[in-house]
């Protein structure tokens, strides 16, 4: 579970501030841009990472349903990623939100993607209200965000200690640089833990599709993914290992080949 607003709200050496993201409110969308850069590819190839769009769309996502429930918290039921085509290796990537649906339970939007102007994906984020009354956004004035702070100098993986464990297997610590609005694991980041366990299966291949279900969340950590793939379709398991193997969310993904 991934309350959407990330602590890159409030502290400055937050990891997702190092990705370079930008938001504007554009009428009723919301415009986000972003410049690929190589710490962003999968390992070993010369592809942007899925779990980065997918990040991405979580916070464009999230940030339109504050609109509709601040000072409350969002929380992400479901997130999915779908590509058209591999992604490139470097450009200039938009995200352009819009609300589906603002209803009293739950909240729709969606997102397309587009690199130097060409279609590179779609996506969706399903929300709810976070149950606790007590947890409370700050006060937010507009949508509108530059990016700010350094970039990232290294490999996302690297930057944010998530590491592949063996075939199928990877884990993500908890860090407070990486936390989410509740202190928990930002959901951008369990899709990278997500990512690496998948693609520790298929090395040299990324990611068609990306589909994550958050059933808890991951408050202790490490965050492990346990996947297993067959003809390109993967399933995996996300736990946070240290609250007793909680299962905290459930992933379907399909890759390209390398």
């Amino acid at each position: 579970m991934n309350p959407t607003i990330a602590a890159a709200e409030e502290t400055p050496r937050h990891v997702l501030n190092e990705l370079g993201f930008s938001t504007r409110r554009v009428g009723e969308e919301l415009h986000g841009t972003a410049s690929i850069t190589p710490q962003m590819h999968v390992p070993g190839t010369s592809h942007l990472r899925t779990s980065i769009l997918a990040t991405w769309a979580d916070m464009l996502t999230g940030l339109l349903a504050t609109r509709v429930i601040a000072p409350r918290v969002p929380v992400t039921l479901e997130l999915d990623v779908h590509l058209y085509r591999p992604a490139p290796a470097a450009g200039d990537l938009v995200g352009i939100a819009r609300t589906v649906k603002a209803g009293r339970s739950t909240i729709v939007a969606e997102v397309d993607f587009t690199v130097d102007g060409e279609p590179l994906a779609i996506s969706k984020g399903l929300f709810m209200m976070a149950p606790d009354p007590d947890v409370r956004l700050p006060p937010m004035h507009s949508l509108d965000s530059p990016a700010t702070g350094a970039r990232l100098a290294v490999p996302l993986a690297e930057r944010v200690g998530c590491e592949r464990r063996g075939a199928g297997t990877a884990a993500l610590p908890r860090r407070e640089d990486g936390l989410n609005a509740t202190d928990s694991v930002n959901g951008g980041l369990i899709a990278l833990v997500a990512e690496e366990a998948v693609l520790s299966l298929a090395p040299g291949d990324t990611l068609r599709s990306l589909s994550l279900t958050y059933l808890h969340a991951a408050r202790v950590g490490p965050v492990v993914a346990t996947a297993r793939l067959r003809d390109g379709l993967a399933r995996a398991e996300l736990r946070d290992s240290g609250h007793g193997d909680r299962l905290t969310g459930l992933v379907t993904a399909r890759t390209f080949r390398g």
